[in-house]
């Protein structure tokens, strides 16, 4: 017994010892791995690679590339782990045609600029320039490339106030359908209702309303048309109830009424 004991531990000795020395040279490794590691992110650290080479701009359309990048503080050569993405996105949103922004860091070296703009939902005409009015109710000051859109609605006799700013959001309310059926919109105050307008649509007719229900009344402007004759035009009233009055007659027609 005592012998096979002997032999036994004998036998398990080049084992412990097999084991020991490949525990002792995954550790060297380690070691070693780790010392290369270190040595290659000094050198990374101290090498272009770790500074911005490259700065792009994704999600802009109206908002120039360069105006956006300047705009952001970021320049080309600034250490790419020191950047102040927070301060970044905060000059960013501060631009007036900017809704949201992000700044995410691409390896080894390149930035990208992720920009969501106010969505352009009208135009002013200032003088001989029309210039877009964004979902916020602010007006750009730059003219558009291109001319103006055929399907954006043009704004006439409003200032950059409240009462475009209502105008504004409303529109934002509507369906692109809708907004794509109006040709013009002008502000044309009362002594009973400051918020009163006048639109001049694609299909020939004449609206009449109010800004404080202008998207909930225009909702209901395709059934009101669809009973109308194409060939009569007039105008459309929709500051109280819904009732149509042709240009050729005095009187309020009972064809195509909407009460609301």
């Amino acid at each position: 017994m005592d012998q096979k004991k002997v032999l036994s531990l004998e036998d398990r000795i080049p084992k412990i010892k097999e084991h020991r020395k490949r525990k002792a040279n995954r550790r060297l490794i380690f070691l070693i791995s780790l010392f290369f590691l270190l040595i290659l992110l000094v050198i990374y650290f101290q090498s272009p690679l770790s500074h911005v080479s490259e700065i792009k701009v994704k999600g802009n359309e109206s908002v120039p590339d360069q105006t956006i990048i300047k705009r952001s503080g970021l320049k080309s050569g600034d250490n790419i782990w020191k950047l102040d993405k927070k301060k970044a996105v905060q000059k960013l949103e501060d631009h007036q045609e900017v809704k949201h922004a992000k700044v995410k860091i691409a390896f080894p070296n390149t930035v990208y600029l992720q920009i969501q703009e106010y969505k352009t939902i009208a135009y002013v005409l200032t003088g001989t320039e029309f210039h877009p009015i964004l979902e916020n109710g602010l007006i750009v000051e730059s003219s558009p490339k291109g001319g103006v859109p055929v399907n954006a609605p043009i704004l006439s006799n409003f200032k950059e106030d409240a009462i475009l700013e209502n105008m504004a959001k409303e529109l934002k309310e509507l369906k692109p359908e809708i907004v794509n059926v109006i040709s013009e919109i002008h502000y044309t105050p009362k002594k009973t209702d400051k918020y009163h307008i006048t639109l001049f649509m694609n299909d020939g007719f004449e609206v009449s309303a109010t800004i404080l229900t202008f998207s909930e009344k225009m909702v209901h402007y395709p059934s009101i048309v669809s009973q109308l004759d194409p060939k009569v035009k007039g105008v459309i009233d929709m500051e109280v109830g819904s009732f149509f009055k042709a240009y050729e007659t005095k009187g309020a027609s009972g064809e195509g009424e909407q009460q609301e």
